[in-house]
């Protein structure tokens, strides 16, 4: 299997050719959702992304074992040791018991990702279904010396990790600066440094979600989950490990810290971060109550949208910007994205239509390669899109017949379009999206063309004109060629 991915790696903050612990196998754990809410546009960041690399790593022939987890347990209001669980505070409020707003909100983010086209992970394991798990590690890193008890809870000791290890190495955070800047006075905190953080968390008399341990009835410190789960599925060394920007400090660092401490070695080669989605310059998140929920997205029913957007319009979204680059939220930039879609998808219908000559005057062999260059360097989505467009011209011109292509360059770049456009963007046509609609829809129009094109023969331009305008108005535009006419839906 011939390998040219280049992959940027956080953790040496540079590009690095991909190479597997295993040949031909590749093991992914990507950082999924914690289900208290609904999933929102910057939820679509990840998921879109890291479904990009599973897809492509299986187009190049990889057996991909895909681990994304569903949080439902141990992630506190502030991100950090203190605070409600944020399941627990929704739970609370709605009167109703924690599975029942895991399971509410998972099924809703499911469905979501389905109307996304985001393909399912391999495994998704949940918390709380992994707390023994949790706490082998939790003893390991006692073995080790990195854990500590107090009053029940137990937390991991950063500065005598930072003995041997170098704690801060993804995030670039010096330990030295976090003693000097976050140390508190003694008895002020059950912890030895407050940038020690929860292994095991006891719980308060009124927290509803534990579970009974050597330390005290209790829940696992959110850090933990992902360290756990990560090593059950893929081992305790594995390839990739994927998140948001956002969780590679505190949850990432820390991360590293548990499975170097219990293990001795890390467990993960490269690091993969997407950047955030932001609205009017700031992070779209939950605790900044600045979001857009995907399905609000769908039905355009939010006060910010200027209307609704479709998901594969979502997903163009995001795959015009580089994972690694910033994206802001605009309407403009959501219409601009819908068009780019329609127009590629109206090229890829067009190669159905065009038909082999004797000679070529285009050359798809290399835009074959110009596009797999783009997704090998870093998965570079906006390139490839760019180069998928200077093939949409070739599309165009030779159904024009102003360029010649012979049958097996025309099989060549229909399959580069299929394998590009469907299976690894995961776009697809929304056309049939309404179960039967544009069925009905296709022979409306078509019976519309059948009674102009008799107009134009019998010279009654009056009639064939007013069937026109009357369809573009309705947003359905007509385009008239050597073999007949031809329509699609335009915004």
């Amino acid at each position: 299997m011939e390998n040219n991915l280049h992959i940027y790696n956080t953790l040496s903050r540079k590009k690095e050719l991909f190479t597997p612990i295993n040949p031909g196998h590749v093991g992914l754990y990507v950082c999924g959702p914690t289900v208290y809410g609904d999933a929102h546009l910057g939820h679509s960041r990840p998921a879109i992304t890291f479904d990009i690399l599973f897809r492509f790593l299986k187009h190049s022939g990889y057996k991909v074992r895909y681990v994304r987890n569903i949080t439902d347990v141990g992630h506190l209001v502030n991100d950090a040791d203190e605070g409600e669980d944020k399941i627990a505070q929704k739970a609370r409020l709605e009167e109703l018991e924690p599975m029942e707003v895991v399971q509410y909100f998972t099924d809703r983010y499911h469905k979501n990702m389905d109307d996304l086209n985001v393909l399912k992970p391999s495994i998704e394991p949940r918390a709380s279904g992994h707390i023994i798990e949790q706490m082998e590690v939790i003893d390991k890193l006692f073995e080790n010396g990195f854990a500590y008890e107090s009053n029940g809870s137990v937390y991991f000791d950063v500065e005598k990790y930072s003995k041997q290890h170098d704690y801060g190495k993804l995030s670039g955070r010096k330990i030295e600066d976090l003693i000097s800047n976050t140390r508190e006075l003694d008895g002020q905190s059950e912890k030895k440094n407050s940038f020690d953080f929860a292994l095991w968390k006891k719980a308060n008399p009124e927290h509803i979600m534990r579970w009974p341990s050597k330390w005290s009835d209790g829940f696992p410190g959110w850090h933990l989950e992902c360290s756990a789960m990560s090593q059950k599925y893929l081992g305790s060394e594995f390839d990739i490990h994927g998140g948001g920007l956002d969780l590679q400090f505190p949850h990432h660092e820390c991360e590293i810290a548990q499975s170097t401490g219990a293990h001795g070695h890390e467990a993960v080669r490269y690091w993969m971060h997407n950047n955030m989605i932001t609205i009017n310059g700031q992070k779209m998140g939950k605790s900044l109550g600045n979001f857009i929920t995907l399905d609000q997205l769908f039905s355009g029913d939010n006060d910010v949208l200027e209307q609704a957007y479709s998901p594969m319009t979502i997903r163009f979204f995001i795959l015009q910007a580089h994972y690694r680059s910033p994206l802001d939220f605009s309407n403009d930039a959501l219409k601009a994205a819908e068009k780019g879609f329609n127009r590629l998808m109206s090229a890829v219908a067009t190669l159905d239509k065009i038909k082999a000559g004797s000679e070529s005057t285009v050359n798809v062999e290399d835009l074959n390669t110009k596009c797999y260059a783009a997704l090998n360097d870093d998965l570079n989505t906006p390139i490839l899109i760019a180069h998928l467009f200077d093939g949409v011209k070739m599309i165009n011109s030779l159904a024009a017949g102003k360029e010649n292509i012979q049958a097996e360059q025309l099989e060549s770049l229909k399959k580069l379009y299929h394998d590009l456009v469907y299976e690894v963007l995961g776009l697809k046509d929304e056309k049939d999206a309404d179960g039967g609609t544009n069925e009905i829809l296709d022979k409306l129009i078509s019976l519309l063309l059948t009674t102009r094109n008799e107009a134009k023969q019998n010279k009654d331009w009056a009639t064939a004109d007013k069937i026109r305008d009357e369809l573009a108005s309705y947003g359905i535009a007509i385009k008239d060629t050597k073999d007949g006419s031809e329509w699609e839906i335009i915004k």
